[in-house]
Order: C-alpha cells, then structure tokens, then sequence
C-alpha cells in the first residue's frame, strides 16, 4: 500500500484570500492542503505553487488525513453558516489535538459559541483575525490570534513565518483569551471605516472647497504620505486619484458611483459599543455616511430642492492643503483614542485579558489601518502599560495641541459651504466633549427624573433624589 505524504497545514476555502494564504506558507517551507468544492479555485492553487508540495481535493476526509497530527486546519470561509457547516464536516474525521482556526471576519460571539460547541471533543476552536487584503495574505498579513497559549504554541511558527514583519518583528502575536482576536479584528475594522470615511471628507473639501483637480489631490496626499499622515490608506488614496478608466481613458475616481457597500463589521463595532457603554461617534458617523450614501435616488431628489449655496472662499490651495492634513491627523488619533479604549473596556467586560501593547504592535504593518502614528501609540503603551486613554500621553497632547484649532477651521469651511463632514464634526465633538469638566447632563438628569421619576444624583451630597417638580 502506498504510503500517504502528510502535510504541515491545511486550508479549507481556496479564493483569493485563502489561495494567497496558502501560497504565503508555501512561501516558508511548509507543505500544505487545501480544500474547495470549487474544481477551479483546486486547479488555481495547484498551477501557482508549482512544483511545490501542495496537496488538493474536494473531499473532506482526504483532506484531513493528509494532515500531520496535531492537524492544523484554517478556515478562510464566509462568515455565518457556512463556517457551522464545515465545523461539523470536520469533526467526523479530526482526532483529538487537532485545531481548528477560523481566520475570516466572524462575530465575535459566534467564536465564543463555536469554542463551547468543541469543548470536550479535544479539538481546539480558534477565532483569528486577519488583514492586510489578498496582498497580505500573499505577503504578510497582521495577525490577531484570540485563544489559549497551548493551543497557539501548536500554530506559532506557522502565523509567526507568513506574517508582516515591523522592524524585524512579527505582526502576529496572542492577544487575550477566546474570542479576543475576532473582537480585535472587528475594532480594527470599525477603525478602518472612520479613517476611509474622514480620507473621503478631505477629498470632499478639497474638491467642493478647495476647487482641487484630481492630478493636485493626488500631489495633496502623496504629500500627506511622507509626513506625520504616512499610512497604507493614505498610500493607495494618492494613487487612485492617477488612476486612468480602460473604457474612457478619463480619471477612474470621476466614473465611481458615489454608494459604499459595507460588509456589516464597522456597524457590529458601533452596536457592540452601546452595549458595552462607550462612545465611538467617529466609527458610528463613517457607518451612517455609508448608509446615507445607499440613498443615492433620494438624495439626487433632495439636491433639486435644497441647492447649495456655496460661498467663495479666500483661503488658497495650499493653506487648505495644510489645514486638511493637520485635520486628518488629529481625527486620526481620536479614532484610535476611540477603538483603542472600546478595546480596553471590552477587555474588561469579556475577561479577554488584552495586551494593549501587543494589540498595537501587530498593527504596525500588514494591516488596512496601519499607519507611522501607530509606532507614537505603541511607545505610549510600553511608557505606561496601563494608559487609560491615549490622549493623555505627553507625546498624543503635544500633537493635539499642534493640530485641533486646524479641524476647527476645516469645520467652519465646510458648514458654510455645506460639505457634509460628520466624521470630522465627530471626531472633534468627542475630542471637546471628554475634556469638559462639566457637561450639560444635569439638565438631562432632571428631564427624566420630571417625566419619569428616575431620580437623579447631586454635586454636594451622596445618595439618590427625587424631586417634587411643578
């Protein structure tokens, strides 16, 4: 009888992001499987690793048994059904030991769901998350690995060898227990929606305002790029603004229709949010931009109604220019203010046990949102481990200071123009509501406890009140 090869890893769904994946461990010397129902995406993955060793197949059981124990198998899948579904194909042919990693975006609590369905099978369920697009699975992804360390060990060499590298470092690291690295993953991508939302903002103004062609915003962010605003978002947006269209030969940007799909993960940040009691207005406004955008008919009718009065401005292309950067940078760190401490108290609420320090560390590179901000975050974090906001750290208040009378300007430009910026209102908001002393919620307070008796709490005494109001 022939003698099966087994093989270091397996990968269970071969489109382009389980595909490049696949081609990244084959990249570092590991020999790996993959399974897809789909004979093209087989004959895909066979033909680009060559003559490397590569097993493939559309059954389940030769899959699994051509797996080293303990069997290491990654499902890049869509998230939902279709994840339950090859769990429990699965457990007909894995042993115990063996792993199962779940490295698209699921929620978090069907992670946490997942984990208790395998719990006393002696298989390990893992939630990963993993960014950086089909490039980065190709060449390096940012790896957010949530679970327990013995299980981890099992897989380190594997994420640690495919994973982007920042200074010599691996941008994968353990996070914090069970579905940590799934609710990492979902923050980072609430992050991500808030800074693409305020990047279209500033194309806005800069366009509707500034009256900048496409060759100069291209110049404006290729600028943004090199300084204090480097990061991958900024990058590629310098770049679409060159972008020529193959059926017109005209700016590709100009032939875009103007409605943002979303795939539901910025809004899962937002509603798990509320539930866990903290405040993301920057996030929330970038998902209710995409939301509006959808609208596309009812806002072209609206637009007849409402026309816009644009007022002339004085201020010249490269005073705006300056003005935007420094705007978009103090937005910036307010979103990561925002994410980074949502992270915090989720760690807290989940006991999910979060290194801040490794969160922003795996940051760095691979990831959509990476970006040179995140290296001054990531000092604040080993300067003082148990930093509560990042805007209290020296260096975070020095560029506060340097930058936020700039988005005050920006503001006051767009809502005489009539440039919609909820993220940047937002952003500024949240940055002017949490360093006042006093907010005005005492009103609020008495409102409901006048229509409702809900009692309130005074400044000058201890205990709960109600009052006799007339």
């Amino acid at each position: 009888m022939r003698k099966i090869e087994l093989h270091d890893f397996g990968m269970v769904g071969l489109g382009v992001m389980g595909r490049n994946f696949l081609l990244n461990v084959l990249d570092h010397h590991f020999s790996v499987s993959g399974l897809d129902t789909n004979d093209q995406q087989l004959i895909d993955l066979k033909n680009e690793a060559k003559d490397r060793k590569v097993f493939v197949t559309k059954d389940m059981k030769a899959f699994v048994l051509s797996l080293k124990k303990p069997r290491k198998v990654m499902l890049l899948v869509p998230a939902g059904k279709a994840v339950d579904h090859v769990i429990e194909a699965l457990l007909a042919f894995l042993e115990k030991g063996d792993i199962i990693i779940d490295g698209g975006n699921s929620y978090y609590s069907d992670t946490d769901r997942r984990i208790q369905r395998l719990k006393g099978t002696g298989i390990t369920f893992m939630g990963i998350g993993v960014s950086g697009g089909a490039k980065g699975a190709r060449f390096g992804p940012s790896i957010m690995v949530g679970g327990n360390k013995g299980s981890y060990n099992k897989v380190k060499k594997i994420l640690e060898a495919v994973s982007a590298k920042h200074k010599g470092k691996d941008c994968v690291a353990l996070l914090g227990k069970a579905s940590a690295g799934n609710y990492v993953k979902m923050v980072h991508n609430g992050i991500e929606y808030a800074m693409m939302q305020l990047i279209a903002e500033a194309y806005d103004i800069l366009q509707t305002i500034g009256g900048l062609s496409n060759q100069e915003i291209h110049q404006a962010f290729n600028k943004y790029n090199k300084g204090k605003l480097q990061s991958f978002l900024i990058e590629i947006t310098s770049k679409i603004f060159i972008q020529k269209d193959s059926f017109t030969k005209e700016d590709l940007i100009d032939k875009i229709l103007d409605k943002a799909k979303q795939k539901g993960t910025g809004k899962w940040t937002s509603q798990n949010a509320l539930d866990v009691g903290v405040s993301l207005p920057s996030i929330n406004g970038s998902v209710s931009m995409r939301i509006l955008s959808s609208i596309k008919s009812d806002r072209e009718a609206l637009s007849k109604i409402y026309k816009p009065r644009l007022l002339k401005q004085k201020l010249s292309k490269n005073s705006l220019v300056k003005l935007i950067g420094d705007a978009l940078y103090f937005s910036f760190i307010m979103v990561f203010e925002q994410g980074l401490y949502l992270l915090a108290q989720a760690s807290k609420e989940y006991r999910y046990e979060l290194d801040m320090q490794k969160v922003t560390s795996v940051w760095r590179n691979g990831c959509i949102i990476r970006a040179a901000i995140l290296e001054k975050i990531h000092q604040a974090y080993i300067h003082d481990p148990s930093l509560k906001h990042i805007i209290e750290d020296k260096s975070m208040v020095k560029e506060i200071k340097s930058t936020h009378n700039a988005i005050r300007k920006v503001l006051n430009l767009s809502i005489s123009t009539g440039v919609p910026v909820l993220t940047f209102s937002a952003s500024l908001a949240y940055f002017d509501a949490i360093r006042t002393e006093r907010l005005p919620l005492n009103l609020t307070q008495a409102q409901r406890d006048y229509f409702g008796s809900h009692g309130f709490n005074r400044n000058d005494m201890d205990g709960a009140f109600h009052a006799i109001w007339e």
